[in-house]
């Protein structure tokens, strides 16, 4: 019989790098950092953002429905669900149960009018967003 012979496995490499430089952009030093905190990875939402502001798709849409429920008991208003549908839409979520995870990313809960990623609108903690 052929005993194997025993070798040891390699140690994992520690990746603790804060940062990656890649070549420069005329005089512009272009560097990776690895310490944003919360960040977004659907930036264009910012322009399809601007272009609502300056055609008032979501407030026009929002518009064609007629809200019959208790104000009382409203916790969404009908524009912020058409605005969450459709940026959802827009950005490739047809699924309405990839919002709830959506609810964590910072850019888009400024597009709820949320205060902060993960909160609610209701208790007071949504804010009027300054055109």
């Amino acid at each position: 019989m052929f005993k194997a012979k025993e070798v040891s496995a390699p140690a994992m490499t520690e990746c603790t790098q804060d940062s990656l430089e890649f070549e420069s952009h005329f005089s512009r030093q272009v560097v990776a950092r690895f310490d944003g905190g919360a960040l977004t990875s659907d930036a264009g939402a910012l322009l399809l953002r601007e272009t609502d502001r300056r055609i008032r798709l979501i407030e026009r849409l929002a518009a064609c429905f007629d809200d019959y429920r208790d104000p009382s008991l409203v916790r969404h208003q009908v524009r912020e669900m058409v605005a969450q549908r459709v940026y959802g839409l827009a950005l490739g979520y047809e699924d309405l149960n990839d919002h709830d995870e959506l609810r964590q990313d910072p850019l888009l809960a400024l597009f709820g009018r949320q205060a902060r990623a993960g909160q609610g609108a209701a208790g007071g903690q949504e804010h009027a967003e300054s055109d």
